[in-house]
């Protein structure tokens, strides 16, 4: 009955959420070239809030705890396991005074609506997963943007979703460079729990009724920690806080 259930929900989620996106990418664009960075971020804000919100349609709300556990004025780095597109709008959201910014795969830089031109345009980095002699520049470039401005990267280790909730081993490339070049940077461990659920059978339908949540665990600075102490202490972190 859920399953029948969902074919007309996720019809009505899939129009609002692109409906979104497509009213957005104007409004990015005019607030980048008039306003500027700040008033960009702040249609970004805006449209993710909007975008945590469609996922009510699915029967879906997110809870987002541990934010006040962050330092603020601070380079962040924020490591999180990766379940689904649907993690990405609450981090923004959720998370916005500290100015996410992500490192994605270059081909969502083109074709999507509102977010290629903020993946383009608002801090984040695209990278080639098949060419290290290019996605190791630009990670190493977020790094001293985050350090400089003292905002936030936030990487996913795993390096693919998991289609189960069942968390994958950590890559440290990608991980490492961001310490080494955000030397004063903290490490902000986040567990995500269920939005795997909301694409269970896939695209088409979407599941319906994943309480979808974000722990913050302890944040510790990275400065005169060993990397391999590092990587085993975030990792232990976020596996701890996932639920399945």
């Amino acid at each position: 009955m859920q399953k029948i259930l969902s074919y007309p929900l996720t019809v009505l989620f899939y129009l609002v959420f692109g409906l979104l996106l497509v009213i957005f990418h104007p409004i990015q664009w005019f607030c980048l070239k008039v306003f500027g960075y700040q008033a960009h971020k702040k249609s970004v804000d805006i449209l993710n809030g909007g975008l945590v919100r469609c996922l009510l349609i699915l029967g879906s709300p997110v809870k987002f705890t541990g934010t006040e556990k962050v330092p603020a004025g601070v380079p962040l780095i924020i490591v999180a396991n990766h379940q689904s597109m649907y993690d990405i709008p609450p981090i923004i959201w959720f998370m916005r005074k500290f100015h996410p910014k992500f490192i994605s795969k270059k081909e969502l830089g083109k074709g999507i609506p509102s977010v290629s031109f903020n993946l383009r345009h608002g801090g984040s980095v695209l990278i080639d997963r098949k060419d290290p002699k290019q996605a190791l520049p630009a990670i190493m470039g977020i790094a001293k943007y985050i350090q400089q401005y003292n905002r936030s990267a936030v990487i996913f280790p795993e390096g693919t979703r998991s289609k189960t909730g069942e968390p994958k081993k950590f890559s440290e490339n990608g991980l490492k460079i961001l310490c080494k070049f955000a030397p004063s940077a903290y490490i902000v461990p986040v567990s995500i729990n269920n939005s795997w659920k909301v694409v269970r059978f896939g695209m088409f339908p979407l599941g319906l009724g994943s309480r979808i949540t974000f722990t913050v665990h302890e944040p510790f600075a990275v400065k005169d920690i060993p990397f391999n102490e590092v990587i085993e202490r975030v990792e232990n972190a976020v596996i701890q806080g996932i639920k399945n």
